[in-house]
C-alpha cells in the first residue's frame, strides 16, 4: 500500500512526539496493518499522524477497515464513504442504532478531513466545507428519523413518507460557521429550530408546539449526547429567540415577530451567514425571505452602531494570552490579531453597507472580505493580506483541535508543547513557527485597529510612565505624547498633583500612595477617549470634589472595570462627566452586585452574539427588577423614611433620581441599553419622585392653607413624560389641573385662600420641590408653557377653564401637544374626567386642509427660529429630522381621530402602526416613518445622555462624532451619517407629500 494518491515531494510534518509516534505504530502493527503501510508515502503520513494527533491515531488503529480505504483510495473516496454512511438512514432504523451509526461515521468523517489537510491535499474551503457537509448530513438524517417517528405515533401526517422533509414544516437553520460553511475541525454547532404552524402536517388533537419542541430535544439528544460511541456534534440553540424564556423550537410566526419588534444587531450579525441546514426546504427559504428585512436594513440604525461598539468590545476584552514575542499561551481566535477580529473587520462592514449593496452579503468571511473590495470599502492589499492570515489561522487552529478532538483555540503555554505544534503546523523550528504566527497576528491587528481606531500605542506607552520629581522627564512625556495627549506636560502635572496632595481629598499619605500606584493605568485608561486631555481634566475636577481619595483610588484599583467606565464617561460623553464630576457618589451606583455583574467579562469561549444575548438578558433582569415602577417607588419610599424633614426629602430624592439615570446614562455608553428601551424606565424614574414629593408638598401647604372643599387636583404630563419617551436629561412639560365644589371660595386653614390662589401656589411650591438646587443638585426642569394660554395663563388650571379652551381658542399646535398629554398623578377621579375631556377635543373631525396648513406653518416658524434647523446632529430639528416625523403622526391623528381613534397613541411608532394597519397611509410609508421615528430617538437619546439636551454648535458635534466614531470606527460612522441623510431624504418627502402639499 503505497498512497499513491499522495502528491509527489508532499510536505509532511515532523513528528512532534517521538515516543507518542512509536507506541502508535506498534499499537497499529498489532492490529494487523493493511500491507505495505509501514513504508513509504504511506508510511511517512502514517509517522505525521502517529507522531502529533492522538485522537486521529486512535481512530486508524481502531478501524482498520475505514483506515485500508484511506491510505489506499485517499481521503476523497474515505470521506465520500463517511457522508454515504450518514446519509443514508433506512426508513425503519431504531433512534439508538442511528445515533451508533452517526457516531461511528463522525470518526470516519474527522479521519478522512483529518488526514486531507495534513497531507495538504485539500484547501482549506475544502476541509472547512467537508465538515459542514458533514454536520449538515447529520443534521438530515435525524432530522428524517425522529418525524418519521412523529408519524408512527400519530402526532404528525407526513405529506411523503418516503421524503419526510419534504413539506413537514419543520425549518433548522445553521447559524455561524455551519450557515457559513466554515466549520473548523473540532466546532460547535449552532442551530435553530423553527416551525411553521400554517404548514406543519399536524394530526388532529395535537399541538404543534409540544411536537416540534419534543422533535428539538431528541434532536439535541442524538446529536450532542456523549455516549460510548463518543458525540456527532457539540449542539448549541442559545441563538434561537431570546434563548432565556423561549421553548427550544418555536413557530416560524413568534420568530419573525420577534426579529421585527425586538431583534439586535449582534443577531442581524448572525443572520449574515444563516441557511437552513435540514427539514424542510421550502419552509427554510421562505423564512429566509421574512427575515431579509430583518438582516439587511437600507438605514442603519444607531443602536446598530452601539451594539458593534459592545461586541467589539468584548472581542477586545476577550483577546487571549501572550505577549511580546512569546507565543505561548496564544489565543489564535480570541486573541490580539486572531480569527475573530478578521471575522468582525467583515461583518461589521457587511452590517453598515450590505443593507444598500446586495453584492456585500455573502455567508463566508473570505468571499466577504474579496466583495467588500470589489465595493471600494476594502483596500486590495488588505485583503491580499487578510486572506492569507486567515488561512494560516484557520490552518493552525484545526492542527491544534486535531490533537485530542478538543475545541480549544489555545497554544500551549509552556516550551514543549509549543515546539510540538510547530512540527504539526509543519515547520522545522519553535523559532521559525513563532515568526510566521506573530506576523499574521500583527497583521490582522493592524487592519483591525485601522477600521476601527484603536490605540495599541497606549499598551507599550503605558509600561514607560514614570512620575520623578522632574516634571520634564524626557521619558514620561515622550511616553504621554505617545499615549495621544495634546499637552504631554499639563498630563504629567496633573498625575504629579495628586500624588502631590493638591487636592484635598489628596491630602492622607494613603491616597498618595494609591494614586501613585495607579497613575500609569489611569493615564493608559484616558488616553483610550477620543480627546485624553479633556478625559483626563475632567477626572481631575472629579477628583477635586470628592471626599476621600483613598477611597476612590482603592475602588479604581480594586476594579479595573470601573476605571474604563470612568474613562468611558470622561472621555466621551461630557454630560454624564458632568454630573459623575459635581456627585461623585454616584460611583456608589455603579459598584451594586447586579450592575457589576453586567459589566464583567463574558465567558471568553462564547461567540459575541451568545456572549451579548447572555448580558442583555441580565440587563433585562436588572431593569425588571430595579427600575419597574413598583420597584422603584418602594424603593425611594424607603429612602424616603429617613429623610428628617422636607428639605431632607428633596436631597433624597435628588440622589435616588441622580443614581439611576447616571446608571441608565452608563448603560446607554455602553451600548447595553437602546435608547428607547431605556426611555420607559427614565419616565418612570420621573413619575416616582413626583409621586414621593407631591403628596408631601401639599401636605405640608395644607398644614398652612388647610384644604378646599371639594378639591381634587391632577398633574398632566406632554410631551416626552407624556409618551413615556423620556431621554436623560428631559425637561419635565407639566399642567397642574384643579377642580373645587361650586360653592369654595376659600380653603380652610389658618391663612385661607380662594382655589385658584390655593393650586397656584401649590404649583409653584411642587416646581421648587423638582428643580431648586440643593446639595445633590437638581435632575429636572420643569416647563409649564402647554398650559391653556401658556405663559401668560394662570399656573394652575381649573378643568372647566381647560374645556372651554380648547372649545374656543385653542391652536392647533396646542392639540398636537394634547396628542401626547397623559395624566400622571391625580386625586378623587379628576384624572379620568381630564383624559375625557382630552379624548373629546382631539376626536373632533377637522378640515384638511386647514389642518395641513396649520401643521406645515408651525414647523416652518419652529425652523425659522432655530435659523433652519441646526447642524446635521440635531436630529430633532433637521429637516425631515424627529421633529417632522412627530408632526406627520399628530397631523394624522386630528384628521383621523373622528373616525379612527385607535390612532390616539402617544408615541408616534405606536401611531404609525395603527394608521398603516387601518390604511389611513400607505403601507410602506408607515413601515418607514416608523423606522425613521425609532433611528431619530434612539440618536437624541444617546446625544442627549452623552452631551446633553441644548449641545449645539461646533463642540457638540465634535464631541457626538467622537463619540460615534470610538464606539464604532469611522467607517460604521460614515455609513450612519449615510443612514441618517437618507432617512431625512424619506421623511422630508413624506411630509411634503402628506402634509404641506395638503395645505389650504
Amino acid at each position: 500500500m503505497t498512497a499513491d494518491w499522495l502528491p509527489a515531494g508532499a510536505r509532511l510534518p515532523r513528528p512532534g512526539d517521538e515516543d507518542a509516534a512509536r507506541a502508535h505504530w506498534a499499537r497499529w502493527r498489532e492490529a494487523g496493518p493493511p500491507a505495505g503501510a509501514d513504508g513509504g508515502a504511506a508510511g511517512a503520513l502514517l509517522d505525521a499522524v502517529f507522531g502529533n494527533s492522538p485522537y486521529l491515531s486512535r481512530c486508524l488503529v481502531s478501524d482498520p477497515a475505514f483506515s485500508r480505504l484511506l491510505l489506499e483510495e485517499g481521503p476523497d473516496a474515505a470521506f465520500a464513504a463517511a457522508l454515504e454512511e450518514a446519509s443514508s438512514a433506512p426508513a425503519d432504523e431504531a433512534e439508538d442504532s442511528l445515533m451508533a451509526r452517526l457516531r461511528a461515521a463522525k470518526r470516519r468523517a474527522a479521519l478522512a478531513t483529518g488526514v486531507a489537510d495534513i497531507a495538504g491535499v485539500w484547501p482549506l474551503e475544502r476541509v472547512t466545507g467537508g465538515l459542514s457537509d458533514f454536520a449538515e448530513a447529520s443534521l438530515r438524517a435525524a432530522c428524517r428519523r425522529l418525524l418519521r417517528a412523529a408519524a408512527e405515533s400519530g402526532r404528525l401526517d407526513l405529506p411523503d413518507p418516503g421524503d419526510p422533509e419534504a413539506g413537514s414544516g419543520l425549518i433548522v437553520l445553521g447559524m455561524g460557521k455551519l450557515g457559513a460553511r466554515e466549520l473548523n475541525y473540532s466546532s460547535d454547532i449552532d442551530i435553530i429550530v423553527l416551525y411553521d404552524e400554517d404548514a406543519a402536517p399536524v394530526a388532529a388533537g395535537a399541538e404543534p408546539g409540544r411536537v416540534f419542541v419534543r422533535l428539538a430535544r431528541r434532536l439535541l439528544r442524538i446529536m450532542d449526547e456523549r455516549t460510548a460511541d463518543g458525540y456527532v456534534f457539540r449542539t448549541d440553540l442559545r441563538l434561537r429567540p431570546d434563548p432565556a424564556s423561549t421553548p427550544l423550537a418555536l413557530s416560524a410566526r413568534a420568530a419573525e415577530r420577534y426579529y421585527r419588534e425586538a431583534g439586535r444587531t449582534w443577531e442581524r450579525a448572525a443572520m449574515i451567514k444563516v441557511r437552513p441546514v435540514a427539514g424542510d426546504p421550502r419552509a427554510g427559504e421562505a423564512f429566509l425571505d421574512v427575515l431579509r428585512d430583518f438582516v439587511w436594513r437600507r438605514r442603519l440604525d444607531f443602536v446598530a452602531v452601539q451594539e458593534m461598539r459592545e461586541i467589539k468590545r468584548q472581542i477586545d476584552s476577550s483577546r487571549g494570552g501572550g505577549g511580546g514575542d512569546s507565543v505561548a499561551g496564544r489565543n489564535v481566535k480570541l486573541g490580539r490579531g486572531g480569527i475573530r477580529e478578521i471575522e468582525f473587520f467583515a461583518q461589521a462592514q457587511q452590517l453598515a453597507w450590505g443593507g444598500r449593496d446586495p453584492e456585500l452579503r455573502p455567508r463566508g468571511t473570505l468571499e466577504a472580505i474579496d466583495a467588500l473590495a470589489a465595493a471600494g470599502q476594502v483596500d486590495g492589499g488588505a485583503v491580499a493580506e487578510l486572506r492569507e492570515a486567515y488561512r494560516f489561522l484557520r490552518g493552525v487552529e484545526h492542527r491544534l483541535q486535531m490533537v485530542d478532538d478538543r475545541q480549544t483555540h489555545s497554544l500551549p503555554g509552556d516550551e514543549a508543547g509549543v515546539a510540538a505544534a510547530a512540527a504539526f503546523a509543519g515547520f522545522d523550528s519553535t523559532g521559525e513557527f513563532s515568526a510566521a504566527l506573530l506576523a499574521r497576528l500583527r497583521t490582522v491587528g493592524r487592519h483591525y485597529d485601522g477600521l476601527f481606531a484603536d490605540r495599541p500605542a497606549a499598551d507599550r506607552a503605558a509600561d514607560e510612565l514614570a512620575f520623578p520629581e522632574d516634571a520634564d522627564d524626557p521619558a514620561t512625556l515622550r511616553a504621554l505624547a505617545e499615549l495621544g495627549y495634546a499637552d504631554p506636560a499639563r498630563a504629567s502635572a496633573t498625575a504629579r498633583g495628586w500624588r502631590a496632595g493638591h487636592h484635598s481629598a489628596m491630602r492622607e499619605e494613603r491616597a498618595r500612595e494609591l494614586a501613585a500606584a495607579l497613575a500609569p493605568a489611569a493615564l493608559a485608561a484616558f488616553a483610550a477617549a477620543p480627546a485624553p486631555d479633556a478625559a483626563l481634566a475632567r477626572f481631575d475636577a472629579l477628583l477635586s470634589r470628592a471626599g476621600d481619595g483613598a477611597r476612590l483610588f482603592s475602588l479604581l484599583s480594586a476594579n479595573p472595570g470601573l476605571l474604563d467606565l470612568v474613562a468611558d464617561v470622561t472621555g466621551s460623553a461630557p454630560r454624564l462627566a458632568d454630573l459623575l464630576t459635581r456627585h461623585p457618589d454616584v460611583l456608589d451606583s455603579v459598584l451594586s452586585r447586579d450592575f457589576a455583574d453586567l459589566e464583567a467579562p463574558d465567558d471568553l469561549g462564547r461567540e459575541p452574539g451568545v456572549a451579548l444575548a447572555a448580558r442583555r438578558g441580565l440587563v433585562r433582569l436588572f431593569y425588571a427588577r430595579e427600575f419597574g415602577a413598583r420597584e422603584m417607588k418602594a424603593d425611594l419610599a424607603e429612602a424616603a423614611r429617613r429623610a428628617g424633614d422636607l428639605q431632607d426629602l428633596f436631597d433624597v430624592q435628588r440622589r435616588w433620581a441622580n443614581e439611576r439615570q447616571f446608571q441608565i446614562g452608563v448603560h446607554l455608553l455602553r451600548g447595553l441599553l437602546a435608547p428607547m428601551e431605556a426611555a420607559g424606565p427614565l419616565s418612570d424614574i420621573a413619575e416616582t419622585c413626583l409621586h414621593a414629593l407631591t403628596p408631601a408638598v401639599a401636605e405640608e401647604f395644607a398644614a398652612r392653607h388647610g384644604r378646599v372643599p371639594g378639591g381634587r387636583a391632577a398633574v398632566v404630563a406632554f410631551g416626552k413624560l407624556g409618551s413615556r419617551e423620556m431621554t436623560v436629561g428631559s425637561d419635565l412639560d407639566l399642567m397642574f389641573l384643579y377642580d373645587a365644589d361650586p360653592g369654595a371660595e376659600r380653603s380652610d386653614g389658618r391663612r385661607p385662600l380662594a382655589p385658584g390662589a390655593y393650586y397656584g401656589r401649590l404649583c409653584r411650591r411642587l416646581i421648587a420641590a423638582l428643580t431648586a438646587p440643593t446639595a445633590e443638585g437638581s435632575p429636572y426642569e420643569v416647563d409649564m408653557r402647554l398650559r391653556p394660554s401658556g405663559a401668560a395663563g394662570p399656573i394652575a388650571c381649573s378643568l372647566a377653564a381647560f374645556a372651554a379652551y380648547h372649545e374656543k381658542e385653542a391652536w392647533t399646535w396646542e392639540r398636537q401637544a394634547l396628542t401626547r398629554a397623559r395624566v400622571v398623578l391625580s386625586t378623587g377621579g379628576l384624572g379620568e374626567e381630564f383624559e375625557r375631556a382630552r379624548l373629546d377635543v382631539l376626536a373632533r373631525p377637522r378640515e384638511r386642509g386647514a389642518l395641513a396648513a396649520d401643521v406645515a406653518a408651525m414647523r416652518e416658524r419652529i425652523r425659522s427660529e432655530r435659523g433652519g434647523g441646526g447642524g446635521r446632529w440635531s436630529v430633532r430639528h433637521m429637516r425631515g429630522g424627529l421633529l417632522d416625523v412627530e408632526f406627520i403622526a399628530q397631523f394624522l391623528q386630528l384628521l383621523h381621530a373622528a373616525e379612527a381613534p385607535d390612532v390616539l397613541a402617544r408615541d408616534s411608532i405606536s401611531v404609525f402602526g395603527a394608521a398603516g394597519a387601518r390604511g389611513l397611509v400607505d403601507a410602506g410609508a408607515a413601515r418607514e416613518l416608523a423606522e425613521a421615528a425609532a433611528l431619530w430617538r434612539n440618536l437624541e437619546g444617546v446625544i442627549r445622555a452623552a452631551v446633553g439636551a441644548r449641545a449645539e454648535g461646533e463642540e457638540a458635534e465634535g464631541a457626538i462624532e467622537n463619540l460615534l466614531a470610538r464606539s464604532s470606527g469611522k467607517a460604521v460612522l460614515d455609513a450612519l451619517v449615510e443612514s441618517m441623510r437618507d432617512t431625512a431624504e424619506r421623511v422630508a418627502r413624506r411630509f411634503d407629500e402628506l402634509v404641506a402639499s395638503q395645505a389650504a
